[in-house]
């Protein structure tokens, strides 16, 4: 690829990136050989570490204890409960009980001044309550994802046939089902990315069209000893402070940005689905996912 000199604005692009280089801490990189060797674990969110395996019938004892004395304070997920009290998956005091040593004194009263009342069972019994709540903390995933299974949601709830008539009377200026629809469902075969696509029409990019790329006119100023030139290309990047266009010839070109110098006009094919972002309810957005699956 050809280059042309660098302008003021990719001069300056340069030396901030150098600036910004200059302060950044230094990384050590694994090699992946090295990395791949290392078990990949779930670990829970407080130490990093697999916890040890609960005895699965103290666990079931807990379970009932805890549905019986604790859930209406901290909720049957352990996420906090109706009468206020805290999440148990965010205490401190519960990710770091190892054999109840933090969880059972609080249940036999060691916190009634600061609210937590004591609860009325025997010190075996709070260590099944314990139990349980470290058989639920030991379930969380890696960066705190949340315990349990993960489901994998069904996101097409709309209705196809409302769908198929929004598009008629919506996209079928731009859109067809014999053209650039034809076989989407098949382009994108998980309907979460079939959404996302087509509600961005159809970019994977900022700066990517539903049908191409987005392109620009800049025209610079003429000035005593040169006159005003055009230059058409790509957009590679923009924002009031610079344009960066890729020619037709395949250089790079940035122009530097004072207000309405130079003059840009931006040729972008995705502003009409820019425009109806706003527009779309969610059950618009259902019924055209659930027509567009159907095209295979």
């Amino acid at each position: 690829m050809k280059v042309r000199p660098a302008t003021f604005g990719s001069v300056m692009a340069a030396i901030a990136c150098a600036a910004a280089y200059a302060w950044m801490p230094s990384f050590s990189i694994v090699p992946v050989a090295v990395a791949q060797q290392q078990p990949r674990q779930t670990s829970s969110f407080n130490s990093g570490k697999v916890r040890a395996p609960e005895d699965p019938a103290m666990v079931a004892q807990g379970k009932t204890l805890y549905a019986v004395n604790c859930q209406a304070c901290h909720g049957p997920d352990l996420r906090g409960g109706d009468m206020g009290g805290p999440n148990l998956l965010r205490s401190q005091v519960a990710l770091t009980d190892q054999h109840g040593e933090n969880i059972v004194p609080i249940i036999q009263g060691g916190r009634m001044a600061q609210g937590m009342p004591k609860i009325g069972i025997s010190v075996e019994d709070s260590n099944a309550v314990a139990a349980y709540v470290r058989s639920v903390i030991g379930m969380i995933g890696s960066q705190g994802r949340p315990p349990g299974e993960q489901k994998v949601l069904n996101i097409v709830v709309g209705d196809a046939e409302r769908g198929r008539a929004y598009v008629a009377a919506h996209c079928s200026s731009c859109h067809s089902v014999d053209g650039d629809l034809k076989g989407i469902a098949s382009k994108f075969p998980e309907p979460k990315m079939l959404q996302t696509r087509w509600v961005a029409g159809g970019a994977s990019s900022t700066y990517d069209g539903a049908s191409g790329k987005m392109t620009a006119e800049v025209t610079t100023p003429a000035g005593p000893k040169s006159k005003a030139e055009t230059f058409k290309g790509r957009v590679l990047y923009i924002d009031d402070f610079l344009v960066t266009l890729e020619l037709e010839d395949g250089t790079l070109q940035s122009f530097p940005r004072n207000g309405a110098t130079p003059k840009v006009v931006v040729h972008d094919s995705l502003q009409a689905h820019r425009d109806m972002l706003p527009l779309y309810t969610d059950q618009e957005i259902h019924d055209v996912t659930a027509y567009l699956v159907t095209l295979k």
